[in-house]
């Protein structure tokens, strides 16, 4: 496996060609934006596109704000209590804290958290729960339902005859998937996965990350990621964070392997991180 050192130019003079995160059609945009709890300034001044139907990666050291912006996108942070946000998020050109009410925007941006969170009943029932929500009632459609999502999940030949067995019963890295359908069930256009490989297996982590490449064809993934490895292989588009700064953003491969800031360079090479 080719380690991140060896794919930046170690002689090569810092100041690459990493091309902005503007390419073709917008799905969510960040514009100016702050993020202050209480006195702490967690996000300063990102501004960021995120293009349709394809995969963006954050990275960054712990504690960077990947994480706080990731839930900034559908109003997790809401839940906060002190926290103050200033600034533009957009979804398809709506702001998506005037225009679009948080139900519908939690809908239409879905969220897959780090450690699997099945509910602790059935995994039909897991599937069926979300769209039971928005007012799906008729069992024929709930059963497509979950059996599509289940299939856009790559579960369903696993699960298919388990459906009213308890959903902890299964695998942590089946829970993860069954976490993600779960997100798929309720029709999403955005779908956010926070670290959501990292406490899984290498095998299963390898069945997200190919299910990731497939889901870009109907969905805007973004992702927050600790492993630099797992952004290359995976993502089109990444973002660079340091203490709360957008440092970088451009193509995966740009980025990697010409960085036009020094610091982008220092941690994609291992330097720290």
């Amino acid at each position: 496996m080719i380690g991140v050192e060896e794919l930046l130019p170690v002689s090569e003079e810092i100041g690459g060609l990493s091309a902005p995160l503007e390419e073709g059609p917008a799905k969510m945009r960040v514009k100016d934006l702050d993020l202050h709890y209480g006195s702490f300034h967690a996000l300063k001044n990102v501004s960021l596109t995120f293009p349709k139907n394809e995969v963006t990666a954050l990275i960054g050291p712990s504690g960077c704000g990947k994480s706080t912006l990731l839930k900034t996108l559908n109003r997790m942070n809401d839940l906060v209590e002190g926290c103050r946000i200033d600034g533009t998020i957009e979804l398809d050109g709506e702001n998506a804290y005037t225009d679009i009410g948080v139900n519908d925007l939690r809908r239409r941006v879905g969220m897959v958290f780090q450690q699997p969170n099945p509910f602790p009943m059935s995994i039909y029932d897991n599937i069926a729960f979300g769209p039971r929500t928005h007012g799906v009632k008729g069992k024929e459609e709930l059963d497509a339902i979950v059996e599509q999502s289940l299939r856009d999940a790559a579960i369903w030949e696993e699960v298919k005859d388990r459906l009213k067995e308890s959903a902890l019963g299964l695998s942590g890295g089946q829970q993860q998937r069954l976490c993600i359908a779960r997100a798929l069930a309720v029709r999403p256009e955005v779908l956010l996965l926070d670290e959501s490989t990292s406490a899984l297996d290498p095998i299963s982590t390898a069945k997200i990350e190919e299910l990731v490449g497939e889901l870009a064809s109907k969905y805007t993934v973004i992702m927050v990621t600790h492993n630099m490895l797992q952004a290359i292989r995976i993502s089109t588009k990444t973002a660079f964070f340091l203490l709360g700064e957008m440092v970088e953003a451009g193509d995966t491969d740009a980025l990697f392997t010409h960085p036009k800031d020094s610091r982008t360079a220092d941690y994609v090479s291992g330097r720290f991180g």
